[in-house]
């Protein structure tokens, strides 16, 4: 079997991070983190970033934002390919670690994107028109809508109309191949929520809440908290005074556990998709079971 770049993934708590620096360390590696809130300096204990876990084994696309930075699906899968040409360039394995399905994904199976710009004067031309009006002018473009919430909404019918307009004329960048060999980390259901709980107690300890708190202090809007998943909505929920220190542990457990049973749905729906995914006893010896794949 071929492979150029090696894929690991796997849902919160499943030991991803400790298992995707081994074996860069055993294949002559370099990391790139997919993951879609690792990317922001100042949050550490809340994405899990471990950075004491990678020694002298080079990583990508961490700490490489400030906090309210724009980061996105399209910017992930520029940023990764870019990455993975430069750790081919010395001669080393690109190991793309993390449980963003939706990241994943789109370089797995290559999602074809444009960069697209606002557009003022069409903005101006599209102003005056009606809901009603600008729903037909999207569907005009584009008669394949295949997302119909745009529909409901001005900012975002406007955008779409934006985007419809702009890929007429404009091909997306063909992409590189690839030959990925993708591994996932499988644990039994009752003992990933088990270590999810652990986790979570340990990162409280560690000061999650004190590292919230600091983003706020350092001008991060709780508005903004929200969007960066689901420790720092909560925490900030906290912090407002919302949740006692009690209500925060139990609602962000059950919300954690929730989030890892979608992941999985996201690597399933993958599977069905057609991407192999080499399954790991997280229990076992997930490494030793790795590195027999990758020497077949």
């Amino acid at each position: 079997m071929h492979f150029d770049t090696i894929v690991l993934l796997g849902p919160t708590a499943s030991g991803k991070t400790r298992l995707g620096v081994s074996l860069a360390r055993e294949l002559n590696g370099e990391i790139i983190s997919a993951d879609s809130r690792q990317v922001y300096r100042g949050m550490d204990i809340g994405t899990g970033k471990d950075l004491g876990e990678y020694g002298e084994v080079p990583y990508h696309l961490i700490d490489i934002l400030e906090p309210g930075e724009n980061f996105n699906v399209f910017l992930f899968q520029k940023l990764c390919f870019a990455a993975m040409d430069e750790i081919r360039a010395r001669n080393r394995l690109p190991v793309i670690v993390g449980g963003t399905g939706l990241y994943l994904d789109a370089v797995l199976r290559k999602y074809r994107m444009v960069e697209v710009p606002d557009n003022p004067e069409l903005r101006q031309e599209l102003a005056p028109l009606s809901l009603e009006e600008l729903a037909a002018r999207l569907l005009a473009v584009n008669p394949r809508l295949h997302n119909t919430t745009d529909l409901l909404d001005q900012d975002r019918l406007l955008r779409a109309i934006e985007i419809a307009e702009y890929e007429k004329s404009h091909e997306p960048e063909p992409l590189p191949e690839i030959s990925p060999l993708v591994f996932g980390v499988r644990w039994e259901r009752s003992v990933l929520r088990q270590r999810i709980t652990a986790r979570l107690k340990e990162r409280l300890d560690a000061g999650l809440i004190e590292e919230v708190a600091e983003l706020h202090r350092q001008g991060v809007p709780y508005e903004t908290l929200e969007f960066y998943g689901l420790e720092y909505r909560f925490v900030a929920r906290h912090l407002k005074g919302e949740l006692n220190r009690n209500d925060l542990f139990q609602k962000l457990n059950s919300a954690i556990h929730d989030f890892a049973k979608r992941q999985d749905t996201w690597f399933r729906r993958m599977e069905r998709q057609g991407a192999e995914i080499h399954w790991l006893d997280g229990a076992g010896k997930p490494l030793q079971e790795a590195l027999a794949i990758v020497r077949k």
